[in-house]
């Protein structure tokens, strides 16, 4: 497994938020599993990095930090998260973790919990999250995905958080854009998953940046 850190693009401060606001970047934590880990291509190539470039070309003073590591549970998440939240002090948190528990097949119980338990540590820590949603493949049968996939619904709304539904919408429906595991996006479709977080963190980064 690899941990990737990314605080690139030290963004202008001439951003036309509060003056109070630009005096030093807001930090942005990606902390996920593969799907946010670049796996299976290079690391310039993968949607956490497109996103640094997004917010520079946008003039966003957001600095993207990417604790993402491949293979990682929601288990090995909430064992990470108190030392990463310590070490970035990020106001914004994008939680992307649960795949691995859901094909490992998992007990839901534990995934929602652990889960839960991330939201409540980064909260205690003044950061705000964004939840992102995950599909397990359909042979695991609909007694297990159908509420894997809305454990994610259910948590965003008990604990009032912006939700991406699905990270990878669009996406693995073409089997082209898909890697040979058939899991992972290949680099050309990592815009599309970008493009699927950025309506939902665009208008969060709005308000939290006029703070």
């Amino acid at each position: 497994m690899r941990l990737t850190r990314l605080c690139i693009f030290c963004l202008s401060c001439s951003f036309s938020f509060s003056s109070g606001a630009a005096d030093e970047n807001f930090t942005l934590l990606v902390y996920g599993d593969s799907l946010s880990a670049s796996y299976g291509i290079e690391e310039e190539q993968g949607w956490t990095n497109l996103l640094q470039i997004k917010l520079r070309s946008e003039e966003f003073p957001v600095d993207v930090i990417n604790g993402s590591v491949s293979g990682e549970t929601t288990t090995g998440g909430l064992a990470r998260l108190p030392a990463m939240l310590d070490s970035y002090q990020p106001e914004l948190l994008i939680l992307e973790l649960g795949g691995n528990d859901g094909l490992r097949g998992l007990p839901l119980d534990l995934m929602r919990e652990n889960l839960a338990s991330m939201i409540d540590l980064a909260k205690a820590n003044g950061a705000e999250v964004i939840l992102t949603g995950i599909q397990i493949p359909p042979n695991y049968g609909p007694r297990y995905t159908a509420p894997f996939f809305e454990t994610y619904s259910a948590l965003a709304e008990q604990k009032s958080l912006a939700l991406v539904p699905f990270l990878i919408e669009g996406i693995v429906q073409q089997p082209e854009l898909m890697q040979s595991d058939g899991i992972h996006p290949r680099a050309e479709a990592q815009a599309m998953v970008l493009d699927n977080v950025w309506p939902i963190l665009k208008p969060k980064l709005e308000i939290l940046l006029k703070k």
